[in-house]
């Protein structure tokens, strides 16, 4: 078996303002708080004579590499971020960052968020844009029916409710 694993494709660029501030917050606290903690734990532990078999050596120096590796993935994927902020021009339609209710087969009501890919895991009901369910809604309007390839196979919702309120959710006040 070959250690060659195929590139995967970056995900979508697009993030929220509430996104953007977590993934900068993470970076100021890596950056300015626990990487100077771990670098003066190692120099300590280097202070204390051999490293082979310094385990806070050792751990620290694991560390570092872990925090400086997760820096630079912050730093990288920041920089290409694109932040949005504003309702799309058509709110009548599907897009990034939208609230949408939708109706199952049986009747079920259930609504989710449009969210980018650094963010799908800050709300339980935030779905990425580039999950199946996301890019199924996409560009769709309402009382459009949408179906979407799931694990348990394909499923038919409706869109009931499109809203672009980013701090209360459609159907509730």
């Amino acid at each position: 078996m070959s250690r060659y694993r195929p590139p995967q494709k970056p995900g979508s660029q697009y993030i929220t303002p509430q996104g953007a501030q977590r993934l900068q917050d993470e970076l100021d606290e890596l950056w300015k708080h626990e990487r100077p903690k771990v670098t003066q734990a190692v120099s300590e532990a280097a202070a204390q004579g051999d490293r082979s078999e310094n385990a806070e050596y050792t751990y620290g120096k694991r560390r570092l590499r872990e925090i400086d590796s997760r820096v630079r993935f912050l730093r990288k994927r920041l920089d290409g971020m694109v932040v949005v902020n504003e309702p799309p021009s058509d709110p009548r339609r599907v897009f990034f960052g939208a609230w949408v209710t939708l109706e199952s087969e049986e009747g079920n009501e259930s609504s989710y968020r449009i969210v980018g890919p650094d963010e799908f895991d800050m709300e339980p009901r935030y779905i990425s844009m580039d999950s199946p369910m996301g890019r199924a809604l996409l560009r769709k309007a309402l009382d459009d029916e949408v179906t979407v390839e799931l694990p348990g196979g394909a499923r038919k919702f409706v869109i009931v409710e499109i809203s672009y309120a980013a701090t209360k959710e459609p159907g509730r006040s």
